[in-house]
C-alpha cells in the first residue's frame, strides 16, 4: 500500500510538472498572439482554488481569461504573492500554525500567468493610460502587509465577537466564516485558541486584500471582476468591494456535466437560474434528460471529478424484511457541512443539525414509521472528511438504539433512488437528491434553501414550526397530494443545470492522475476562441446575458 502510495505521489509529480510547462508554452503563445486591446479591462481573481496543480476551476478560469485575451479585451490578474497570513487552502486544520506554502502556490501562479507583463499597483494606472487605447493584460501581485491596528483590535476578541466583526464598514468576520467552516469541517466552532487565531489570521488576510483590491478597482476601474466561487474570504472580500462600488461580478463553480463549468452574475453556489416560464420541455429533450436520469440512478455519474456511489447496490434481503414491519418508510437525506453552511442555505433552521434534532422528535412519536438516515458519501471524502457528521450527530443523540430507525453511513453503497421509490415522502435539507425525489414523483419535504428551491420543486415550508406542522401532516395522512407543477419545474430545472447552464471545457481539459486535478489538451488557439463555452462567456460578459448555452 505504501509502495503503490510512493508511486502515485512520484505520478502526479511527473503529470504536474509535464502539465505547468504546457500552461507555460501556452500561457507564452496567447500572450504573443494577443492583439491590441481596447475598452476597460475584466479583473481576473483566483486566490482558493490549487496551490500546486491545476485544479478544475483553475482550468476554467485561465482558459477563459486566454480567450477575452485573445480576443482583444484587457485582463488583469489579481495574483497572490504571498499576499495572506493565512489563507484558507494553505490551512491545516490539524496544525493552524504551520507556515503557509506559498512558495509552491505562487510558483503556481506564476507558471499560469507566464508571458504576462508584471506590474507593481502603483505603476498600473499610469502605464495603462500611456497604451491607451492599445491596452495589453497586466498581472498584479500583492503582498502581505499587517495593519497593526486591527491585529491590536481583535487581539483579545472572544469567536463570537470575530464572527460578527465588521472594519471600515467591511464585514469582514462573515466574509471570512464560510472559508473556516469548510477547511475546519465544522459548522459550530469551537471557541478555543486555535480557532481563534486562524479567525483573526483570515481577517487580517482579508483587510489586506481589501486595501490591495480597492487600489486595483481604483486604477483600472474594471466593466467587470470573475471570481471563484465568491464564498472564501479573498474571493469574497473582492465581490464584497466590487458590488459596493456597483461593478459587475461573476463568479464561477463546476457544472453539473463531467468537464464543465457554470457561470453567474449571482452567487455561484447557489446556482442561480433563469428559466422562462413559457419553456416547455419537447419529446427530444425529455429524451436526452431520460437518458443522463438512467444513468444517474445506477450510480454513473460523478462532480468536479469526484465519483459518487460507484458501486451503488440495491436494498438488501434485510432491510426489506425490516421495512415489512412497518407501516411506512421515511428516508432523511442529509448534505455535507459545506452545502449546508454557506449564508443562503439556513433560511428556515440554524442549521441542519437543528433540523436533524426536530426530525428526532417526531421519530419518537411515530414508532408506526421506519426512518432511514442517510449521511452523504461526501462527509468521508479523503482529504476533506467533514469533522462535525451526521454519523456523530446519530451517536451523540443515541439514534440507532431506536427501533424504527437504519442510519446509512457515508462509506455505504445503499441505492438512495430504490429508497425513494418505496418511501412514502422524503426529507431534505438542501441536497440535490430532492429535485431528482420530486422528478420521480415522490413528495419531497424540504428544509433548507436548495439550488431548486428557487422554483417550485418541492413543498419547503418558511419557518421551523411550518415544518414541524406539514411533517407531521404527512406522517399522519393516507395520502399526500403533489403539485402538478413541482415535477415539471424539478425536470426544467435539472434540464437547464446539465445542459443550458454547463458550459463544457473537455475539449481542453481532462481529469488528471487525481481526478480532482486537471490538465491541458492539446489545442489550438483558434480552437479556444471558437469553443461554444467561450462564445456564452464572452457574450455574458459583454452584453450582460445569461451564461446560457443555446439548444
Amino acid at each position: 500500500m505504501f509502495k503503490d502510495f510512493f508511486t502515485q505521489r512520484i505520478q502526479r509529480g511527473l503529470v504536474r510538472r509535464l502539465n505547468n510547462l504546457k500552461i507555460a508554452r501556452t500561457a507564452q503563445l496567447v500572450s504573443r498572439n494577443s492583439p491590441p486591446a481596447s475598452g476597460a479591462p475584466v479583473i481576473f481573481f483566483k486566490a482558493s482554488t490549487g496551490i500546486d496543480d491545476l485544479s478544475w476551476n483553475a482550468g476554467f478560469h485561465l482558459l477563459t481569461s486566454w480567450a477575452l485575451r485573445l480576443q482583444g479585451i484587457p485582463v488583469v490578474y489579481f495574483a497572490c504573492d504571498a499576499g495572506m497570513s493565512h489563507c484558507v487552502l494553505g490551512t491545516n486544520r490539524d496544525n493552524p500554525h504551520q507556515e503557509m506554502p506559498c512558495k509552491t502556490c505562487v510558483h503556481q501562479s506564476k507558471t499560469l500567468y507566464a508571458g504576462v507583463k508584471t506590474l507593481e499597483s502603483d505603476s498600473l494606472l499610469s502605464d495603462m493610460r500611456e497604451q491607451a487605447p492599445a491596452l495589453h493584460s497586466k498581472v498584479n501581485w500583492f503582498k502581505f502587509q499587517q495593519d497593526p491596528q486591527l491585529a491590536s483590535r481583535i487581539s483579545q476578541l472572544h469567536l463570537q465577537d470575530l464572527m460578527t466583526f465588521t472594519w471600515n464598514e467591511i464585514p469582514l468576520g462573515a466574509l471570512c466564516l464560510p472559508g473556516l467552516r469548510w477547511i475546519l469541517r465544522i459548522h459550530h466552532l469551537n471557541d478555543d485558541k486555535a480557532t481563534r487565531y486562524l479567525l483573526r489570521g483570515y481577517i487580517l488576510s482579508a483587510w489586506n486584500v481589501a486595501q490591495k483590491f480597492s487600489k486595483l478597482l481604483d486604477e483600472t476601474n474594471p466593466r467587470a471582476v470573475i471570481v471563484f466561487n465568491g464564498q472564501f474570504f479573498p474571493e469574497a472580500t473582492a465581490r464584497y468591494l466590487a458590488q459596493k462600488r456597483g461593478i459587475r461580478v461573476i463568479t464561477h463553480e463546476v457544472g453539473l456535466q463531467p468537464a464543465s463549468a457554470f457561470f453567474t452574475d449571482g452567487e455561484a453556489t447557489a446556482y442561480p437560474i433563469r428559466i422562462p416560464e413559457s419553456f416547455e420541455m419537447n419529446d427530444e429533450q425529455n429524451a436526452k434528460l431520460d437518458t443522463y436520469l438512467a444513468k444517474r440512478f445506477q450510480g454513473d455519474f460523478s462532480m468536479a471529478g469526484i465519483k459518487f456511489w460507484a458501486d451503488m447496490r440495491g436494498l438488501d434481503e434485510s432491510f426489506l424484511q425490516k421495512a415489512a414491519k412497518f407501516r411506512q418508510i421515511v428516508p432523511v437525506f442529509t448534505n455535507v457541512i459545506f452545502d449546508t453552511s454557506q449564508p443562503h442555505a439556513n433560511t428556515v433552521f440554524e442549521d441542519m443539525f437543528d433540523w436533524l434534532d426536530l426530525i428526532l422528535e417526531e421519530i419518537r412519536l411515530h414508532p408506526e414509521t421506519l426512518f432511514v438516515i442517510r449521511a452523504h458519501p461526501d462527509e468521508s471524502r479523503v482529504r476533506k472528511a467533514s469533522r462535525e457528521t451526521v454519523a456523530g450527530w446519530v451517536e451523540a443523540r443515541r439514534v440507532d438504539d431506536l427501533p424504527n430507525v437504519i442510519f446509512v453511513g457515508p462509506t455505504e453503497s445503499l441505492s438512495s433512488y430504490e429508497l425513494i421509490l418505496k418511501s412514502k415522502f422524503v426529507m431534505v435539507y438542501n441536497s440535490t437528491i430532492g429535485l431528482e425525489a420530486s422528478i420521480m414523483g415522490v413528495p419531497v419535504l424540504c428544509a433548507g434553501k436548495a439550488r431548486f428551491t428557487q422554483y417550485p420543486t418541492v413543498f419547503f415550508p418558511q419557518t421551523v414550526e411550518e415544518v414541524r406542522s406539514k411533517m407531521k401532516e404527512f406522517l399522519d395522512s393516507e395520502k399526500i397530494e403533489i403539485p402538478a407543477e413541482f415535477k415539471r419545474n424539478a425536470r426544467r430545472f435539472l434540464y437547464y443545470q446539465l445542459f443550458r447552464t454547463s458550459l463544457p471545457f473537455g475539449e481542453f481539459l481532462e481529469p488528471s492522475v487525481r481526478t480532482t486535478q486537471t490538465r491541458l489538451k492539446r489545442f489550438g488557439l483558434d480552437e479556444l476562441v471558437g469553443a461554444d463555452a467561450i462564445k456564452v462567456i464572452k457574450e455574458g460578459v459583454l452584453a450582460s446575458s445569461d451564461f446560457l448555452l443555446g439548444e
